[in-house]
C-alpha cells in the first residue's frame, strides 16, 4: 500500500498545508453517513449495523431515529427484530444502553468490556463497596440467577443480599450487570409496549457465545463509515475506549487525513461520501440521545454560529433535537393528552423564518408516525420567534 496513490493522497491531507474541511463540509459529510441528508432504503437491521448501534436509554428513541433516516420505515419492523432476538438492548459504548444487532452485540461487548469495568470500579461508588469481595464467586452466582430467569435489578439485589448479607446489594447487582455480558429482555423496548427492565446473559438470550477475537481495527473503520471524518478523540468519546491513537496510526496507509479549521487532524475512509458544502440538508427531528450528537468529542460541526442555543437545552426533559439546514436549531417533545397528542417545538433564537414551514411539515410527519392512533394531533410552537398552537 505504501507506494499507492492512496498513500500519497493521505500524506497531502495530513500535512498542515493540505486539505482543510470547513464546518459546513464536516456537517454535510457526517449527515450523509448518518442518512440524514436523504432518507435511505435500508432495512432496519442494515441501518442498525451501519450506525454501529443506536443509543437506547429511552426505548422509543431508536424508532424515531430510524424514522428520520429511512424511507417508509415502520415501527413494527424494528419491534419484530427485537422480538425475534435479531436485535437487542445492552450496555455497550460508554457503558450506556444501546440497541444493536445480535451479531454486533456479540462483537461489541468484548471490545467494550474495559469501558464497563472502568465504569464500575472508577466511575461509580459501587466498585468501592465491593473491595475485598470474591468477584468471581459473585459473578458465578449472578450468572446462575439471571440465566435461571431474567431478573430485574431489584430482584437481583434481593437475591444477592440473601447470599451475602454483609454486602451492599445495589453494588453487587450493578457489578453483575457490568461484568457479565447482559441484555435487557423484551417486551421492554418493543413499540407501544411496556415491561420491566429485566436482565439475562447474551448467551442465554441469543444462544451464542461472544466473539473470541473481536478486532478493534474493524470497529475503527465502521466508526468512520458512520461518523467520519473524525479524530482519535472523537472515537474515544463515542466508544468510551482510550489509547486508540496507536491503532489509528497503524491504519494511516488506508485512510485519508484532513484538518478542520482549527488544525485538528481528522481521519476518513477514502470511499466515504463527502458532499459539497452547499448540499441541501432537510429538516430532521431526532430523538433523545441521538447518535449524531454523541459520536464526537468536538460537536461544533452541528452548531451554527448564528444560532443561540440555551444553556443545557431541554436538560432533564427527555427532549429530542431539531436539525434545520443541518444544524441544531431547536428541541421537541410529544405529550400524550386525552385521545390526542401534542408536539411541542421550541426553536432557538436565530432560526431563519423561511424555514418555519418546513419545520412544521416535518413535525406533522413525526406526529403521524409517533402518534398514529391519536384522534387529535396538534403542534405547539414555543420560544421567542415561534408561537401558537395548530391542529393537524
Amino acid at each position: 500500500m505504501q507506494g499507492s496513490g492512496l498513500m500519497d493522497e493521505r500524506d497531502r491531507g495530513s500535512d498542515a498545508n493540505g486539505q482543510f474541511l470547513s464546518q459546513q463540509e464536516l456537517n454535510r459529510a457526517t449527515l450523509a453517513r448518518q442518512m440524514l441528508l436523504q432518507r435511505q432504503r435500508f432495512s432496519a437491521l442494515d441501518a442498525l449495523e451501519h450506525l454501529v448501534g443506536m443509543q437506547s436509554q429511552v426505548p422509543r428513541s431508536p424508532y424515531v431515529g430510524l424514522w428520520a433516516r429511512l424511507q417508509d420505515f415502520q415501527a413494527d419492523e424494528l419491534a419484530a427484530l427485537m422480538a425475534s432476538r435479531q436485535a437487542v438492548r445492552a450496555p455497550l459504548m460508554r457503558a450506556t444502553i444501546h440497541l444493536a444487532s445480535a451479531r454486533d452485540c456479540l462483537v461489541l461487548w468484548p471490545l467494550m468490556q474495559p469501558v464497563l469495568e472502568r465504569n464500575l470500579f472508577t466511575g461509580s461508588p459501587f466498585g468501592r463497596n465491593l473491595k475485598g469481595m470474591d468477584i468471581a464467586a459473585l459473578l458465578d452466582v449472578g450468572r446462575e440467577l439471571i440465566e435461571e430467569e431474567p431478573r430485574t435489578t431489584a430482584e437481583l439485589k434481593r437475591l444477592l443480599t440473601e447470599r451475602w448479607p454483609d454486602r451492599d446489594g445495589s453494588s453487587m447487582a450493578y457489578a453483575v450487570n457490568h461484568l457479565l455480558p447482559v441484555v435487557q429482555v423484551t417486551p421492554r423496548g418493543l413499540w407501544l409496549e411496556s415491561g420491566q427492565t429485566k436482565w439475562t446473559t447474551t448467551g442465554a438470550w441469543l444462544g451464542q457465545g461472544l466473539d473470541p477475537a473481536p478486532a478493534i481495527e474493524r470497529l475503527i473503520l465502521r466508526y468512520l463509515g458512520a461518523f467520519g471524518p473524525a479524530s482519535v478523540a472523537d472515537m474515544q468519546n463515542w466508544s468510551g475506549l482510550s489509547r486508540l491513537r496507536e491503532t489509528f496510526e497503524l491504519f494511516r496507509p488506508q485512510l485519508l487525513a484532513f484538518r478542520d479549521t482549527s488544525g485538528k487532524q481528522l481521519f476518513d475512509l477514502p470511499e466515504a461520501p463527502r458532499p459539497e458544502a452547499s448540499a441541501m440538508a432537510p429538516v430532521r427531528f431526532l430523538p433523545v440521545y441521538d447518535n449524531l450528537f454523541l459520536g464526537h468529542a468536538d460537536r461544533s460541526r452541528f452548531f451554527a454560529a448564528d444560532t443561540v442555543v440555551p444553556p443545557y437545552p431541554g436538560n432533564g426533559r427527555e427532549v429530542g433535537s431539531i436539525l434545520v439546514d443541518g444544524f441544531f436549531r431547536g428541541i421537541w417533545k410529544i405529550e400524550v393528552e386525552k385521545r390526542g397528542a401534542l408536539l411541542r417545538i421550541e426553536a432557538f433564537e436565530g432560526l431563519p423564518r423561511d424555514w418555519f414551514p418546513a419545520v412544521r411539515e416535518e413535525g406533522k410527519r413525526l406526529l403521524a408516525f409517533a402518534a398514529a392512533d391519536a384522534e387529535r394531533r396538534e403542534i405547539d410552537w414555543e420560544g421567542s420567534s415561534l408561537r401558537g398552537r395548530h391542529a393537524e
